[in-house]
């Protein structure tokens, strides 16, 4: 292990900057700033050692995704990605630039103090990149009905005959006429895009449903699925964003890197915690938030239950089945006990946490 080479690749769009530091105590060193290319990169890490093996890699997760670690990783370099808001950081330093970036990061592998992030497979990274752009279409559709909302209350255009957006009120919106050619272009247009948002939700929710099945995470999703409060959508983010829940050794590990236990700064006799880390993964933070709301209502298999949990394995069904009886249980307790709803929900969301985590554990989800 003494041959042993520990690199760290400050990686740019248009640039990569490589630091190395020897197995031992010496400062690491800076070999340079390279054009991000895979094969020149390659070259010069082939210099370092004719034993690629003998080679440890690292690089902050970015935009610049994962390619390179899985090219690295092909070549036989160990190589992993790291968090970078858990890159340790010396306070007193006010100078940071790529070289001392990468200088850094060589420093911190050697000494171990580096936190690897999970790198999906790129099957499961495409479903990813798919069930994230639904919710980004989402959000825009949101933003484009909120502003046709507002520039009818402007004009003294309200609706008050039930919910909104329903398909009674798109009807009434669509009937609102003005006497002025510039308004009514201004009308015109917001719910063009309101309704080309809403077409597009439509669309990306079918691909999903689409490119679920046969996927390689489709048993985790339907076993997902027989979770009371989580259908397609919730059941494949949840997939996408985590992959295999094995990964975690603890549902208490796994409730952490979803920022659902509470932060602490505790030292001596005292003892003090406040609200959530709200680190980690927030795509399915946001999904077990909504999905304990369905607990509020006692336990029961509905008929659309039933069929989510058709050809799923009875150890899956049971745990399904004791997370119902729980977190209704404890939804109670805490309302009895005065708990504001918003902080009880949440830790229905912790909860339900571990009993995806169970699920993750059985051997055998489909039947």
């Amino acid at each position: 292990m003494s041959n042993v080479r520990y690199v760290g690749l400050d990686v740019h769009k248009d640039s990569i900057v490589i630091s190395v530091a020897d197995s031992g105590n010496a400062e690491a060193k800076v070999l340079g700033m390279f054009p991000n290319d895979i094969n020149k990169v390659l070259k010069q890490l082939k210099k370092l050692s004719p034993d690629l093996s003998l080679l440890r890699v690292c690089y902050e997760a970015g935009p610049t995704g994962f390619g390179l670690s899985r090219r690295l990783k092909k070549e036989g370099i160990h190589c992993i990605v790291v968090a970078p808001s858990l890159v340790p950081q010396k306070s007193g330093l006010r100078i940071k630039t790529d070289r001392k970036d990468a200088r850094k990061l060589a420093h911190y592998l050697r000494s171990g103090d580096l936190t690897e992030v999970w790198v999906p497979d790129e099957q499961t990274e495409a479903l990813r990149d798919l069930e994230r752009t639904r919710d980004d279409a989402k959000n825009a559709e949101r933003r484009a009905r909120h502003q046709l909302s507002k520039f009818l209350l402007r004009h003294d255009r309200a609706y008050r005959d039930g919910k909104e957006w329903t398909g009674k009120h798109m009807t009434w919106v669509r009937q609102q006429k003005f006497d002025d050619a510039c308004l009514q272009c201004v009308m015109d247009d917001y719910v063009k895009a309101v309704e080309d948002a809403t077409a597009r939700v439509k669309q990306l929710m079918t691909h999903i449903e689409t490119f679920v099945d046969g996927h390689v995470l489709q048993p985790l999703v339907k076993g997902l699925m027989s979770f009371r409060g989580i259908q397609i959508l919730s059941a494949t983010v949840i997939a996408a964003e985590i992959g295999d829940l094995r990964r975690f050794k603890t549902a208490r590990q796994f409730m952490a890197f979803l920022g659902l236990v509470p932060s602490e700064s505790s030292s001596g006799n005292s003892v003090k915690r406040g609200s959530l880390t709200k680190t980690g993964n927030g795509h399915v933070r946001r999904i077990l938030i909504e999905a304990a709301q369905h607990y509020r209502h006692r336990p029961v298999l509905s008929a659309a239950l039933r069929k989510r949990q058709e050809g799923i394995s009875k150890e899956v069904r049971d745990i399904s089945w004791k997370a119902q009886q729980r977190l209704c249980s404890r939804l109670t307790h805490f309302t009895n006990s005065g708990k504001p709803r918003n902080k009880a929900i949440v830790a229905l969301a912790r909860e339900l946490a571990g009993f995806i985590w169970s699920l993750g554990q059985v051997s055998q989800v489909l039947v």
